[in-house]
């Protein structure tokens, strides 16, 4: 395993099996940060943005592929290597999983049909696919990322954890609108957490209280907090806050506003608890986050 930090920001390199690896990125700095990591035209590259958002950047700036949250790039070339060059929003958490072709093909060996680049010809071609991320896959990813287990137990949870993501990834139901989810008690109430986050990002400056939240979506309270933390991987209004603040931030980034407009706009009637907040969240008042600029 391999750990590197750059400033606060983490990468972490931890080899699954031979010719297998998963790969953390966490921007923990008030502004974006850089990572890379080499890999060679014989692995199959995935990528998951789980908060905020990133840009994988290749051939010297030539292509970039914006990767903002909720979204996912499946990316193979067996003509060029494509090393990862990630520019990291602040805030920003990805997954990675690098995946030689050889051991890739191992996983479906049975259902190479399905798979259209497994099948006949296409087996040496190079493939490209991007896809938005289902409650399902939020939630592995998640777990991924915040495994909370003694560090003997973290390999095995790992390995486990992203073979779930694998077959999560590659699988079609029959009912492609409906998200199973085992945390909840049926598919509908995914339906249900999602319009929940949906009214928060609405009504942020004026948001719901739980309860009032748990009415409009009609979800029992206890199943709203359970299901919202399963699937978003925060309580309900730690997501609203860093959603908040995210959106001041960017707010902030345009310099069309000031400190008080930017304030008003993300639901703080007074200045002074919203530049306490953003402080807390990144390290930098919003004075001197628009001078670092």
């Amino acid at each position: 395993m391999e750990n590197q930090s750059i400033g606060k920001s983490i990468m972490l390199d931890d080899k699954i099996e031979d010719g297998f690896y998963l790969l953390k990125f966490h921007n923990e700095e008030e502004q974006e940060v850089e990572v890379s990591r080499n890999v060679d035209k014989s692995f199959l590259q995935l990528h998951f943005c789980i908060k905020n958002s990133a840009k994988l950047i290749f051939n010297g700036g030539h292509y970039v592929l914006d990767l903002p949250e909720n979204k996912s790039f499946l990316l193979y070339n067996p003509e060029q290597d494509l090393p990862i060059h990630l520019n990291m929003s602040p805030g920003a958490k990805v997954i990675s999983l690098l995946i030689r072709i050889e051991k890739f093909h191992t996983f479906f060996t049975q259902e190479a049909g399905l798979i259209h680049f497994l099948s006949g010809e296409n087996k040496s071609k190079k493939c490209y696919r991007d896809k938005e991320l289902n409650p399902n896959e939020m939630m592995v990813l998640n777990q991924i990322f915040h495994y909370g287990l003694h560090s003997s137990l973290e390999k095995l949870y790992s390995k486990g954890k992203v073979y779930e993501l694998i077959s999560l990834y590659f699988h079609k139901s029959d009912n492609e609108g409906i998200q199973n989810c085992p945390f909840l008690e049926d598919e509908a109430n995914v339906e249900k957490i999602q319009k929940a986050k949906q009214i928060l990002i609405e009504s942020m400056t004026e948001p719901p209280t739980l309860t009032e939240l748990a009415h409009q979506i009609n979800l029992p309270l206890q199943h709203l907090k359970d299901g919202f933390k399963h699937i978003y991987g925060e309580t309900v209004f730690a997501y609203l806050l860093n959603y908040k603040m995210e959106y001041a931030r960017k707010l902030l980034t345009t310099r069309k506003y000031n400190i008080s407009e930017v304030s008003f706009e993300v639901g703080y009637s007074t200045p002074s608890h919203f530049i306490a907040a953003f402080k807390k969240k990144f390290g930098a008042t919003p004075k001197r986050y628009m001078s670092s600029l």
